[in-house]
């Protein structure tokens, strides 16, 4: 049962699978040591140095704690923004680097060539490639076997949004997939039934299928998926029973409030809290509330009307087919409270039909005023920037409550709301000391993956588990550690002055002095020759004459310019920071490169080395850290 109530957050070591998980990244005790640590002082100093004013404040309104000014600014009329168009590559670099996980010079071509809004309208068309739940049986992960038991164990789904995160064609979509992933989160570590990485591999689909859709669909899915049944209790949950005092499960009702629509405190179309007349934020809902929406969801269970039951070889154990796990769940109407339920103003009549309950009861949610600001917000935290604006937080409430046609939820008006405004594409955020955010730890992991052309040559993209916050980067995608994702979106550093001014920086929930040092030694022991793999030419985590560095980066382009320190510094510092490095840090960077000789005649590992001091110290820079 997870957390039903809020509180901090600890970056927490995941369990390992049954099977283990560190055979997949174990390396030989050779290559497992640290490598030189030439380029460490200079990192750690210059990683260090991220200042917590960078991510903190908004655009000189008030606090978004603090109560509203007035009604939201409508959302701009599409080709009508200050700037719809980028001038130079390092614009063009900086929008990528928001609305997607990279950017590459082919990217930043293209989106100069045309609009902003444009370039959007490219992406929503593109399709999304093959499916998490494709992948997985590609792979060979549904084989029923005792060998391997893919079906009780979860490192199969890391393997899967690793592939899906690094090798995807459509980095728009699947970047919102993401931060809705750290809205709507189900986390890998909180599963355990029969095949739990297909199902959360469908959970990942469904919202990547949903990022260009509505959020009245996302509820939806979210709610009737089997690992968010498991993950927060709606599966089995049944009415209440007299007879023994058994009353409906509250964890979801709870959760798809607080976390998922609508938040703890009644917002202004801003964003901003409302507060009574003694300026004590207003609740969005009471405990009444919650207790009366958990007997909508009694009554779902797995829908195993198409399990086909097989029996695993040389064992008795029998397991379902994977089909359950990405079918919506099914309901009992004998286990579905009769009861009458109000809530937020709105009541379903004694003995209504579950489904019919169900839609009024998503309808009321999906149609609540807060919804619009809080996820929006939020969407805003996850692309562009810690501390919107108000008025910039309600340009994205409206687009979210009308996207010009007469239509709400719409996430495309949204994207398009938060990555087009002003205040995302202004160049004043450049040098504004209250804007940007911190770098997630495992985005600058796609980001450098992504720019630089990792592959994994058998396919097996056996990145695992990167949660130890001691030894790899803190993070990984899918496995946060409760349901209150990785941070708060509230989260201010205690003890600064971000905590003075009323600035939240999430992301710093995760900094301390463990996965400071962690972040910096992972990507040391990787950035050059890649990711150690044991057996990479089979699914399972086994070990075979094929080990080796088999997720490797390719680094084509940054090979020619290897002999030119500041041209390749000057274009990592374009990929990867939108050309947003100070000359003072760029400086520091080429003079350490410099203290080695490097010719067009030198080897391809001297070249590789170069790069991959580069990389490094610009990985381990504060501007570099720091999104802006």
């Amino acid at each position: 049962m997870q957390n039903t109530h809020e509180e901090p957050l600890v970056t927490a070591v995941a369990e390992e699978d049954k099977e283990g998980d560190r055979s997949n990244l174990t390396q030989p005790s050779s290559t497992r040591t640290a490598r030189s640590a030439v380029y460490t002082p200079l990192a750690t100093a210059l990683l260090a140095s991220t200042a917590l004013s960078a991510c903190g404040g908004g655009s000189g309104d008030s606090p978004s704690g603090n109560p509203g000014t007035g009604p939201a600014t409508p959302s701009p009329t599409l080709g009508n923004y200050a700037h719809p168009t980028a001038k130079t590559d390092q614009e063009a670099a900086r929008f990528l680097l928001q609305a997607q996980f990279s950017a590459s010079t082919g990217e930043i071509a293209a989106v100069r060539a045309t609009t902003f809004a444009d370039w959007l309208d490219q992406q929503f068309a593109t399709g999304m490639g093959q499916s998490g739940w494709d992948w997985l049986n590609q792979r060979g992960y549904a084989d029923i076997s005792s060998d391997t038991a893919y079906y009780d164990n979860s490192y199969p789904a890391d393997a899967m949004i690793w592939h899906q995160l690094m090798t995807s064609t459509d980095g728009v979509r699947k970047r919102v997939a993401l931060a809705l992933s750290e809205i709507c989160v189900v986390s890998l570590t909180g599963l355990d039934f029969s095949w739990r990485s297909h199902a959360m591999a469908h959970y990942w689909d469904q919202l990547a299928t949903n990022a260009f859709g509505n959020y009245r669909k996302v509820l939806e899915d979210v709610t009737l998926n089997p690992a968010m049944g498991y993950y927060l209790n709606t599966r089995g949950n049944q009415k209440e029973n007299a007879a023994t005092g058994r009353l409906p499960d509250e964890n979801y009702a709870r959760e798809v409030l607080q976390l998922m629509s609508i938040g703890l405190a009644a917002l202004n179309p801003d964003g901003t809290v409302r507060r009574d007349n003694s300026g004590k934020p207003i609740d969005s809902y009471t405990q009444s509330d919650v207790t009366n929406l958990a007997r909508v969801f009694t009554g779902y269970d797995y829908d195993q009307s198409q399990n086909a039951p097989t029996v695993v070889p040389g064992t008795n154990r029998t397991v379902p087919s994977t089909t359950f796990a990405r079918l919506p769940m099914a309901l009992n109407e004998s286990r579905h409270s009769t009861q009458a339920a109000t809530f937020l103003g709105t009541t379903i009549a004694a003995s209504t039909p579950g489904a019919a309950a169900l839609k009024t009861a998503l309808d009321t949610i999906f149609n609540h005023p807060n919804v619009g600001p809080f996820i929006g917000k939020q969407l805003i935290q996850r692309l562009v920037t810690s501390n919107p604006s108000p008025t910039y937080v309600a340009r994205v409430a409206a687009a979210f409550n009308d996207n010009g046609l007469g239509v709400r939820g719409d996430l495309r008006a949204v994207v398009k709301a938060i990555l087009l405004d002003d205040e995302a594409r202004s160049p004043a955020g450049l040098t504004q000391q209250g804007f940007g955010k911190l770098r997630e730890p495992m985005l600058r992991f796609v980001q450098w993956g992504r720019t630089f052309g990792l592959t994994s040559t058998f396919g097996s993209w056996k990145i695992g588990n990167l949660s130890d916050a001691g030894s790899r980067l803190g993070q990984s995608p899918l496995r946060s550690p409760s349901v209150f994702n990785f941070f708060r979106p509230g989260y201010v550093p205690p003890s600064t002055a971000l905590a003075a001014s009323g600035a939240v920086a999430p992301e710093f929930q995760l900094v301390n002095e463990s996965s400071v040092g962690a972040y910096l030694n992972y990507m040391q022991s990787i950035i050059k020759d890649g990711i150690f793999v044991n057996a990479p030419d089979q699914p399972n985590n086994g070990s075979n004459g094929n080990n080796g560095r088999d997720i490797k980066p390719a680094y084509s382009v940054e090979l020619t310019l290897a002999p030119d320190a500041d041209a390749l510094v000057a274009r990592i510092n374009l990929l990867m920071c939108a050309g947003q490095l100070s000359a003072a840090t760029v400086k520091v960077i080429t003079d350490a490169l410099k203290t080695t000789n490097i010719t067009t005649a030198s080897t391809t590992d001297a070249k590789l080395n170069r790069i991959a001091g580069a990389v490094f110290l610009v990985m381990a820079s504060a501007e570099y850290l720091v999104q802006k």
